[in-house]
């Protein structure tokens, strides 16, 4: 097979199955982190003690354990919870959805893993953009007349996101990058499908090249995105330059 056939009735093909693929881990993990993300960082700042030790300890374990460890516990760790629950109420004749619903499907299991590490480094961002934000503007605020809740939602959320758009942008571009990571449990995303026919038909310059060349893309994309949305976002006198 010479090398235009093998690129255009092989790999090509492949690897756009291995795209939409990995577009379907990466959008509702990278919506699904932002949410968390701003929820959790805005518990984390203004949230009660209880709730802020709940979401810091949240926080610390998916930003303090490695990614790859997460990702094979959602999908190899939890049949092994599953089979013990089942062992303990199997002979209470409880129905078995009980414990059967910790099993995971591959795709499931790359979604949460993903959603739930990058909403805790989402959440730092978020909190930091809160925290950043002047005593004064909370103080007129309440000489205004408005109520703690108000205040939170229609000045200081504003003000934070804006702040915090670049930093969240950036966990969001990682998030499509270390979206090949589902290849360990099995998803045939673009790494995975590179990887099956580097193996199988022993090329792998030109099957991680081109991968290479789609994240790239993918990347490019998200970036020219992001750009926009800050540039439709930015209040003049806010400190956020226009980009081109």
């Amino acid at each position: 097979m010479d090398t235009w056939e093998f690129y255009t009735e092989k790999l090509i093909p492949a690897l756009n199955e291995g795209l939409w693929m990995s577009v379907l881990i990466i959008v509702p993990s990278a919506a699904l982190g932002v949410l968390i993300g701003v929820l959790a960082g805005a518990g984390r700042a203004a949230g009660p003690p209880w709730l802020r030790r709940v979401l810091d300890l949240y926080v610390s374990v998916f930003r303090g354990t490695p990614l790859v460890v997460q990702l094979t516990m959602w999908y190899y760790g939890l049949p092994g919870v599953s089979r013990f629950l089942g062992s303990i109420l199997g002979p209470m004749g409880l129905p078995e959805f009980t414990w059967r619903f910790l099993v995971l499907s591959p795709y499931v299991a790359s979604v949460v893993a993903f959603t739930l590490c990058s909403g805790a480094y989402q959440s730092e961002y978020i909190r930091g953009a809160i925290l950043s934000i002047r005593k004064g503007q909370f103080q007129a605020a309440k000489s205004l007349g408005f109520t703690d809740s108000q205040t939170f939602w229609s000045i200081t959320a504003p003000v934070a996101m804006r702040r915090a758009l670049h930093g969240c942008g950036n966990e969001i571009i990682y998030l499509i990058k270390y979206s090949s990571l589902a290849l360990l449990v099995t998803i045939q995303e673009l790494t995975g499908k590179s990887n099956a026919l580097a193996s199988f038909y022993f090329r792998p310059l030109e099957c991680y090249l081109l991968t290479a060349l789609y994240y790239l893309a993918l990347v490019s994309l998200a970036t020219f995105f992001l750009r926009w949305l800050e540039n439709r976002l930015r209040v003049p006198g806010m400190g956020m330059a226009k980009t081109g």
